[in-house]
């Protein structure tokens, strides 16, 4: 089943482990599909099908030099995951801010249970 919004397909192209290696060393600049398979123990073929679900996901462009494709990261839709992700920062925060407080509280306790002994 292939996810129908890019949203979907960036979760599902980010899920693998060999995509974001992948896409971890494109950040450092553009490499053919041979320089991108040199770190894994897999075929040419194997990385190429990683590469082709980057690609639908829109997270990678195909260049060319002369009978070189080179591999480009395309941020864009990164940018919306963490635009997706910004949605849900308040409730983490708030999160934190219960857990400090917590902590405080409990700390307080503790050295004034110190104190009385």
């Amino acid at each position: 089943m292939m996810p129908t919004d890019s949203l979907s397909a960036t979760f599902a192209a980010l899920a693998d482990p060999t995509r974001r290696a992948i896409l971890a060393r494109l950040a450092d600049g553009e490499a053919t599909v041979k320089e991108l398979a040199a770190p894994f123990d897999m075929s040419g073929p194997a990385v190429s099908k990683h590469l082709r679900v980057l690609e639908r996901a829109g997270l990678v462009a195909r260049g060319r030099k002369a009978q070189w494709r080179p591999r480009r990261l395309r941020a864009t839709p990164l940018k919306e995951v963490a635009d997706w992700t910004e949605k849900y920062r308040r409730f983490w925060d708030a999160s934190f801010v219960r857990l400090d407080q917590y902590l405080h509280l409990m700390q307080t306790e503790e050295n004034t249970n110190d104190d009385a002994e």
